[in-house]
């Protein structure tokens, strides 16, 4: 019967496992470096330099100010009339203005644009 149940055993459990089933600290170290690696090198190519253009663009559009020019995300370029908490009012042309939200601020563009 014993004969039996470390034949079961021996299918299931190769030798070799067996023998190294006391190493395995080592080898789960081993096994977690590369992803440890991966999360640093995304950290540093994706994630941080997102959250950088974030705030770059928090503060720009917390500085904006009447009179300055800029582009929205939808490509309206116009002239800053009014802005509040949390609306712009754009001039885009001679009596046109329109009211777009402060987050919608894509860039800045020099004066003289419009």
């Amino acid at each position: 019967m014993t004969q039996f149940i470390e034949q079961a055993i021996g299918l299931f459990i190769s030798d070799a496992a067996a023998q190294t089933a006391g190493s395995t600290g080592a080898s789960t170290l081993q096994g977690l470096l590369p992803m440890v690696a991966l999360f640093v090198i995304f950290y540093f190519l994706l994630i941080r330099p997102q959250q950088k253009r974030q705030k770059e663009h928090k503060n720009m559009v917390a500085g904006l100010a009447k009179g300055d020019e800029i582009v929205t995300m939808g490509g309206v370029l116009g002239k800053i009339v009014s802005l509040d908490d949390n609306f712009i009012t754009l001039e885009i042309s001679k009596g046109v203005e329109v009211r777009v939200q402060r987050q919608s601020v894509q860039a800045m563009m020099p004066k003289g644009t419009v």
